[in-house]
């Protein structure tokens, strides 16, 4: 005996099979972005500051520390 879905559970669920590549790859393309300029990073302070603190926890919970320090000094040195 098959299992067959609905259209609609057919039609969703091929939605999150394609959905989930985008998102991740988005994902991963914004932490290289951020991973790579400091400048994108005092951007992303203003606009998504939530957003910004993920970053500084995933890169702390790897073990990179001192990102964020780096990254306020820079700016506050910046602004004077």
């Amino acid at each position: 005996m098959a299992c067959t879905l609905d259209p609609l559970a057919n039609k969703i669920f091929k939605g999150v099979l394609l959905d989930e590549p985008v998102g991740i790859s988005g994902a991963y393309f914004l932490f290289k972005k951020m991973n790579t300029s400091q400048d994108f990073k005092q951007t992303m302070s203003k606009k998504c500051p939530f957003i910004l603190k993920v970053y500084y926890k995933s890169t702390e919970h790897s073990g990179m520390y001192g990102i964020r320090e780096q990254d306020q000094e820079k700016w506050l040195n910046s602004k004077n």
